[in-house]
């Protein structure tokens, strides 16, 4: 199936992906196709994908937005009424651009989209993707500047901007943070964590508990990074 966009077609545009899950349930509302991008900007002291990491590196495998289109599809009758198709990664909002052909394609007949990030990047190509996006999980590492830049090598200034802007829009968003022992894990913190980011259209506030798998995916350059928990 071809979905006609404006100018081009949906089977002209590519994304890298990193993998996909079929029929996943953790990773937004009902059953879902979760599609992972590949490439991420942030260097998470605890990633369980750290083989997603680099972009245009060979790492990913491209694919067709039209290929990925027509896959969703194929798993419509078991996302029922809640269920539909999740953007991970790696961060998805890298390949935004690209992306946004496909999220409108799917919406367009029916299917329930998500996005998983860490609202690390800003600019025009990602608020055109939120603004689609029906729902947004946003994965906040930390509610203090000096710890978020330890976990993740960068600033918290632009997750809290994406956290404005999905607050601002009235944008139907969910909340994740990884509970790290020793670190993020008192009962000060959740409570911060729970007012930095209420608002009627949050969802949902999921603490996630922390896990070492996906330390086989860690590479030797990679490991400057890691830390156990």
């Amino acid at each position: 199936m071809v979905y006609e966009k404006e100018n081009n077609r949906l089977d002209e545009d590519e994304l890298e992906v990193y993998k996909i899950e079929t029929l996943g349930a953790l990773d937004g509302p009902g059953l879902r196709t979760v599609i992972f991008l590949q490439g991420c900007p942030m260097r998470c002291q605890y990633c369980h994908n750290a083989d997603s990491w680099l972009a245009n590196a060979g790492k990913g495998t491209m694919m067709r937005a039209e290929s990925l289109y027509d896959l969703v599809l194929r798993y419509k009758p078991y996302y029922k009424d809640k269920g539909g198709v999740t953007f991970s990664g790696g961060e998805a909002l890298l390949q935004a651009k690209g992306l946004l052909p496909l999220v409108k394609a799917l919406k367009s007949v029916g299917i329930h989209t998500a996005l998983d990030t860490s609202g690390s990047i800003i600019n025009d190509d990602t608020q055109n993707l939120i603004d689609a996006i029906d729902l947004v999980i946003l994965d906040i590492k930390a509610t203090d500047e000096a710890l978020h830049q330890t976990l993740t090598k960068h600033s918290l200034e632009n997750p809290l901007a994406t956290l404005a802007t999905l607050k601002a829009h009235n944008k139907p968003y969910w909340i994740r943070q990884v509970v790290l022992k020793g670190i993020n894990d008192t009962d000060a913190l959740l409570s911060q964590l729970d007012e930095l980011t209420a608002h009627p259209t949050r969802e949902r506030l999921e603490r996630l508990p922390y896990h070492s798998m996906g330390l086989d995916k860690w590479e030797e350059w990679q490991m400057v990074f890691r830390r156990e928990f």
